[in-house]
């Protein structure tokens, strides 16, 4: 025989379902532009926000002169994160906050091959030196990691002596060339994009005083129609959760 529920349950019941549906209802949604080598961790903590808070971030992810190029052209957004330089260079052109920034991590420089090529130790400045001098091909990009990898192979001492054999592209075409080498070929970039390219083989940081960490901030943009979301995300990224979720992806 059907047992017709008690009024407090029927209470309870409604109650759970106007409140998921007024959550769904308020749910925010924003858009975050981010320079490219946050995207294997940023991805993962934007997801988390979204368990945890129903709002979603749609992501966009370029180099730092990248973003700052397409914002400076009427791309709309409401949350940046880029390099501090970048950071204040959107500030002067009035396109960002200029109040708190939070740095929320950074990302090393590190060295790959193809995934078939040996697993060289790279650990000390001189086991790193003793493999790049068995190049075929060394390529690194013109921007911000690319230089710290060029002034660690003059710290080296064979910045000349590899001339020849150095390819330097742009951000994003770091990986073609020694994906479709033959030779020891190999590629210097930011940790967490060697070390989730599909082919290429992450060795390791460089080494002691040769590395060089890129930080990065996220900002409030100025015409952001979704500040309070925007900022919740941006408290979000400094959390607890989030950090250790970074620091699981390359990202200190």
């Amino acid at each position: 025989m059907y047992a017709k529920p008690s009024p407090m349950i029927c209470s309870a019941v409604l109650a759970a379902a106007f409140a998921a549906f007024t959550a769904t209802v308020h749910a925010g949604n924003i858009k975050a532009l981010s320079d490219s080598p946050l995207q294997p961790a940023l991805t993962k903590v934007a997801d988390l926000f979204r368990q945890e808070t129903h709002n979603q971030v749609t992501l966009g992810f370029d180099p730092s002169p990248a973003v700052k190029k397409r914002i400076e052209e009427g791309e709309a957004a409401d949350v940046v994160i880029v390099q501090p330089d970048f950071v204040d260079e959107l500030t002067r052109a009035g396109k960002v906050n200029a109040g708190d920034r939070p740095i929320i991590g950074r990302v090393g420089v590190g060295l790959g091959n193809r995934g078939s090529g040996p697993a060289y130790d790279i650990s000390t400045p001189e086991k790193l030196r003793k493999t790049l001098l068995t190049a075929d091909t060394l390529v690194f990009n013109n921007v911000a990691s690319g230089n710290t990898f060029a002034k660690a192979l003059e710290k080296l001492g064979i910045a000349e002596t590899l001339t020849a054999r150095i390819v330097r592209t742009t951000p994003n075409g770091i990986f073609d060339p020694a994906l479709k080498g033959k030779g020891n070929d190999f590629v210097a970039g930011t940790m967490p994009l060697i070390a989730t390219t599909p082919g290429i083989k992450l060795l390791g940081p460089l080494p002691g005083d040769l590395q060089n960490y890129l930080v990065y901030t996220a900002v409030l943009m100025v015409n952001t129609s979704q500040r309070e979301t925007a900022q919740d995300f941006i408290r979000f990224l400094t959390s607890s959760e989030a950090k250790d979720t970074f620091a699981a992806n390359g990202v200190n």
